[in-house]
C-alpha cells in the first residue's frame, strides 16, 4: 500500500495500471510517470517510437499530482534575474516557450487550464523597487506584464500564467498515451540501469534509449549519486481558490528543516 496521502486533486476516477511482469521491447524506456515523463511519452510518439513507461508509484503519484497546480512563465527567478544568469537572449527565448507551452496546455485541456493571471505583490519597498526592474526588462521585450494596485498590495499582474489541476492533466496524457500505443506500467520501480536494460522486480525493459524523468529519489534510481544527491520534500508557502470556493494552502517547508530530508512523501 503506498504511504501518498490523498491529493486534492483528486476528484476524477482512475483505474490502477498493472505493472510489468514480462519482459518488453520498445525503442525507448520512460522511467517517471510524472508531466515530465508523461510529455516525453507523447514526444516519442509523435517522433514515432515505440515507448515503454514506468513508475515506481502510479502516474502522477508523487508532486507530479499534488502540487500547488500553478502555471507560472519562465523560470524559477524572475525575468530581470533570469537574464543577468543566463543572458538576455535565453532568457527571453526561454519565457515565451514556457508562454507558448502554457498556452498549448490550454488549447489542449480548457476544463484543466485557466488563464487566470499571476499577481507578484512587493511586500516591502526594496521588492517594489525590484518589481519594477523586472517590469522594465518584460515592457522592453514585449512581454505581457501590467503594473497592480489593488486590495492586495502594489506589485505586478503576469497576464499570461494561469493554474490548472496537474492529476487530472497526468491521468488524461497517461490514457492518451495508452490509446496511442504507448505501453505504461505502475508499480515498477527501476532497479537497475545498464546500457539499453532497465531492470524491474520482475521483467526487464530492453530499449535503444532510456529516458529519466525522476525528480525526488534520483539517488536511489542512479545510487552513483548518493554522494552528489539528497532528497527533500520543498514548497514555498502557496494558496489558491478554486472555482467551488475551496482554498488549497500548501508549502512552509521551512518550519522543521532537518524533517524534511526525507524519502516520505507524506
Amino acid at each position: 500500500m503506498s504511504d501518498t496521502p490523498s491529493s486534492a486533486w483528486e476528484n476524477y476516477g482512475w483505474d490502477s495500471l498493472p505493472s510489468l511482469v514480462d519482459d518488453m521491447h520498445a525503442d525507448v524506456c520512460v522511467i517517471g510517470m510524472g508531466g515530465s515523463g508523461l510529455s516525453a511519452v507523447h514526444t516519442l510518439l509523435d517522433c514515432g517510437a515505440s515507448v515503454v513507461g514506468i513508475d515506481a508509484n502510479q502516474v502522477a503519484g508523487g508532486a507530479a499530482g499534488a502540487n500547488g497546480g500553478f502555471l507560472l512563465a519562465g523560470t524559477a527567478r524572475f525575468y530581470h534575474q533570469t537574464i543577468e544568469t543566463l543572458g538576455h537572449e535565453r532568457a527571453r527565448e526561454l519565457y515565451r516557450l514556457t508562454v507558448q507551452e502554457i498556452e498549448r496546455m490550454q488549447r489542449a485541456m480548457p476544463d484543466i487550464v485557466r488563464r487566470v493571471g499571476s499577481l507578484r505583490i512587493a511586500m516591502s519597498a526594496e521588492e517594489l523597487t525590484d518589481c519594477d526592474k523586472q517590469f522594465a526588462a518584460m515592457t522592453a521585450d514585449n512581454l505581457p506584464v501590467e503594473r497592480y494596485k489593488g486590495e492586495e498590495g502594489d506589485g505586478l499582474l503576469i497576464p499570461t500564467d494561469g493554474v490548472f489541476d496537474p492529476l487530472a492533466r497526468c491521468r488524461r496524457l497517461a490514457r492518451s498515451a495508452l490509446q496511442r500505443g504507448a505501453r505504461i506500467y505502475e508499480q515498477t520501480p527501476a532497479l537497475d540501469i545498464q546500457s539499453g536494460i532497465v531492470q524491474t522486480p520482475h521483467a526487464r525493459v530492453h530499449c535503444k534509449h532510456i529516458v529519466v524523468t525522476v525528480d525526488g529519489k534520483l539517488d536511489l534510481v542512479f545510487p552513483e549519486l548518493k554522494h552528489r544527491v539528497r532528497t527533500a520534500r520543498w514548497g514555498y508557502e502557496y494558496w489558491q481558490q478554486l472555482p467551488t470556493g475551496c482554498v488549497l494552502l500548501g508549502g512552509f517547508r521551512d518550519h522543521a528543516i532537518e524533517d524534511e530530508w526525507t524519502y516520505s512523501t507524506q
